[in-house]
């Protein structure tokens, strides 16, 4: 596991600094025995999108343009990181999922080229659109000397 440094790579030239990251402690609801309820061990990571200094209006973009639900209406990024015991760990976790969760956003999507329907599937399509409508007319009314 890698401690948390002074700034975190999201792809070679994007690095986010630690200033930029507010984590609040909380208690954990997971695993931890009787420590459970006396430590807070699990980690609240909040990453500012929309004020970032050292993401890429690209990127900023496409995170602000994701209808991700741990995003908040102002544009902070939520995380919560309660997987482990330890708050270190959590700490790594999160800022892994974080890492994860921007470089995704990099990745530029390929746009869908639409084809046509081929001959072969038409058929089989208006084929099996009949056999339901043939079943479906078994299931008719019945006259009442049946």
């Amino acid at each position: 596991m890698n401690a948390p440094t002074d700034t975190l790579e999201v792809i070679p030239g994007i690095n986010l600094s630690e200033d930029e990251l507010v984590e609040r402690f909380v208690r954990s609801s997971g695993p931890g025995g009787q420590n459970v309820n006396k430590v807070s061990s699990a980690v609240e990571l909040r990453f500012d999108v929309r004020q970032s200094p050292n993401l890429p209006e690209w990127l900023r973009v496409r995170v602000l343009a994701a209808r991700d639900r741990r995003l908040t209406n102002e544009g902070v990024l939520v995380l919560q990181a309660q997987r482990f015991r330890t708050l270190e760990r959590n700490r790594v976790d999160a800022r892994e999922r974080l890492l994860t969760l921007l470089r995704t956003h990099t990745i530029e999507q390929k746009k869908r080229i639409a084809t046509a329907p081929t001959r072969a599937s038409e058929r089989r399509r208006i084929e099996a659109k009949k056999a339901r409508a043939s079943t479906k007319q078994l299931r008719g009314k019945r006259g009442f000397d049946e």
